[in-house]
């Protein structure tokens, strides 16, 4: 549990509504991160187990200052957690797979609880176009990933399927690009 949020003294940089940030017209506070939340959310990626006190020596910022920020940015949901990255890959499913699923009108709620049933789907979207939900989901090899997609499939509320092997990562999940860029408007 973090700590207690300390109230910030008036004009600071951890008041409400930070420094360069616009409100709208109806008053409330601009979404967008400024820089320094930028370099925060940065310096926590590239060094998850840093702490609080750390990030404030190298942010040259005051503690409370840092800790305002971290409670900021989590009651936003700009961060949602400081989690392990675990690769699939490392604990014995290096096969990776897309598939987009077709649905039974009225069946989402049913399907999407079954999806998270299955340990193998990492991601679930529902999306526009052809389809109706777009799924990661990994495996042991390729033909453990007909197991895996056969336990998808084997509910009756999805109509249709069609599923990608992934061949090569080059552009691994990042955040960081857009946090810079976030951090700079």
């Amino acid at each position: 549990m973090p700590p207690a949020h300390v109230p910030s003294s008036p004009g600071s940089s951890d008041s409400a509504t930070p420094q360069g940030a616009s409100t709208s017209p109806a008053g409330s506070t601009n979404d967008a991160i400024d820089a320094l939340d930028g370099r925060l959310i940065r310096l926590l990626a590239e060094e998850p187990r840093i702490g609080v006190l750390e990030c404030s020596r190298r942010l040259q910022v005051a503690r409370g200052t840092v800790q305002a920020r971290l409670d900021r940015l989590q009651a936003k949901g700009v961060i949602g957690g400081f989690g392990p990255e675990v690769d699939p890959a490392a604990i014995g499913y290096p096969v990776t797979a897309f598939a987009t699923l077709e649905i039974s009108q009225g069946q989402g709620a049913d399907v999407r609880a079954h999806l998270a049933s299955v340990p193998e789907v990492l991601e679930l979207h529902t999306i526009t176009g052809i389809g109706d939900m777009l799924v990661r989901i990994v495996a042991r090899s390729n033909a453990d990933l007909q197991r895996v997609i056969d336990r998808v499939l084997g509910f009756d509320g999805i109509v249709r399927s069609s599923t990608a092997i992934v061949l090569e990562n080059p552009v691994p999940y990042r955040i960081l690009p857009l946090v810079d860029q976030a951090a700079a408007e």
